[in-house]
């Protein structure tokens, strides 16, 4: 389960930016979770609530926002977020296709007093 291990790396971030901006608790944490990313939600969400003892985000509300698949498509130069993940245009078809967005997992905001 390597969401153990995506919860490290996002508490060693958060603590950066607290430590940047003289906070002392972080309140409520905001990320982004793409369909694609390989990251299973829940799985994440029970990862942080553990790990998050005893540390800066002891307590913070953690608020997942789930970003489907976005494609631009090279042929009609469309873009679409596709609710089944297949690599083909909506409009045209086509499957020669760009992802621009959600693949990845970004830390989007932090409350933090």
């Amino acid at each position: 389960m390597h969401e153990y291990s995506v919860v490290q790396a996002l508490l060693e971030q958060i603590e950066g930016v607290a430590q940047e901006n003289d906070a002392t608790k972080v309140t409520k944490i905001i990320v982004k979770i793409g369909v694609m990313s390989g990251i299973e939600a829940h799985l994440l969400e029970i990862a942080f609530n553990t790990f998050k003892e005893k540390t800066i985000c002891d307590g913070a509300e953690f608020v997942m926002n789930i970003q489907p698949l976005k494609i631009r498509c090279n042929s009609c130069q469309k873009e679409s977020e596709l609710q089944q993940i297949e690599y083909c245009c909506p409009f045209c078809s086509s499957t020669e296709v760009e992802v621009i967005d959600g693949e990845d997992m970004f830390l989007m905001s932090l409350e933090m007093e």
